[in-house]
């Protein structure tokens, strides 16, 4: 029987926020098989979003494979900063650098930027984005999302944007709505099957506090659950939403996320040159080993 150093962490947090969970196993030069990968997601159903495997890499600092209990997941933002926080808290010799590399299964090599001494984040390069033409009516998007087409804004586009996973875009036209949107998850997963669509982010420009630039929710049922409280993939896709779109200039802001039945979670936004970086803190829940 083989040891691995466990953790669950809620990435994400913000003050009395429960942030979005992941669980990472560091795997080191053990490689596992997919078989394994995808038992131990399935064993993680409706306790995790994700687990994040952490294993040796030949080409950066380490490599991480993203599984949840239903298959591989191309990219995971917010496992990807639940793992890399605690990560370079707790290793000496990345705690002082200010970048460290890692590889990931799908997506290539990214960075990821160590803000812990001056704002208690991290950050990380989102994967360059993919633009779609997106040819599903407004109609058919308010079907699968329960809503009535009313609902969904006309002063903004609806896209589908991949940076990590493919992403539609939905506009809410109030924030009183966007929060209280419950689709049915069976249809939701047959929608997003049908239409080769990873996750839904749909966002209102207004917030329920003032020093945030939009509220964002994502659907996620494709991976076995209905909503991610709070993403990584989702927020860079709308980030770069917001850039082809001219509604916002790149610099520093922070994006509430959550329905109504969650105290909302936090994740930060900006530019570096062309890039676009996500970030945020997390927060350890469990710690032990994982025997397999």
């Amino acid at each position: 029987m083989k040891r691995y150093s466990y953790k669950k962490v809620d990435a994400f947090t913000s003050g009395k926020s429960m942030g979005n969970p992941a669980a990472y196993i560091v795997t080191g030069k053990d490689k596992l098989t997919d078989n394994e990968y995808l038992k131990i997601g399935k064993e993680h159903a409706g306790f995790v979003s994700e687990v994040v495997f952490c294993s040796d890499s030949k080409v950066a600092d380490c490599k991480l494979t993203y599984y949840s209990s239903e298959c591989e997941v191309d990219f995971c933002g917010h496992g990807t900063i639940a793992t890399m926080y605690e990560l370079i808290k707790g290793n000496e010799s990345w705690r002082d650098r200010d970048k460290i590399s890692i590889e990931t299964n799908k997506k290539g090599v990214l960075t990821v930027y160590n803000n812990l001494k001056s704002e208690d984040s991290i950050y990380i390069t989102a994967p360059k984005a993919l633009f779609f033409n997106c040819n599903i009516s407004k109609d058919r998007i308010a079907q699968a999302l329960n809503i009535s087409s009313d609902d969904i804004s006309d002063k903004y586009d609806i896209d589908l944007i991949d940076a990590g996973l493919r992403t539609l875009i939905v506009p809410i036209n109030s924030l009183d709505k966007e929060i209280t949107i419950y689709p049915d998850e069976k249809y939701l997963k047959q929608f997003v099957l049908d239409n080769d669509i990873d996750t839904i982010l749909i966002y209102s420009k207004q917030c329920s506090q003032p020093d945030y630039f939009a509220h964002t929710r994502v659907f996620a049922p494709k991976f076995g659950y209905l909503e991610d409280p709070a993403t990584g993939s989702g927020n860079s896709a709308f980030a770069n939403y917001l850039l082809k779109h001219n509604l916002w200039d790149g610099s520093p802001i922070s994006v509430e996320q959550g329905g109504d039945n969650i105290i909302f979670n936090s994740v930060k936004l900006k530019t570096n040159g062309l890039e676009v970086l996500f970030g945020g803190k997390a927060t350890v829940r469990i710690e032990g080993v994982y025997l397999l």
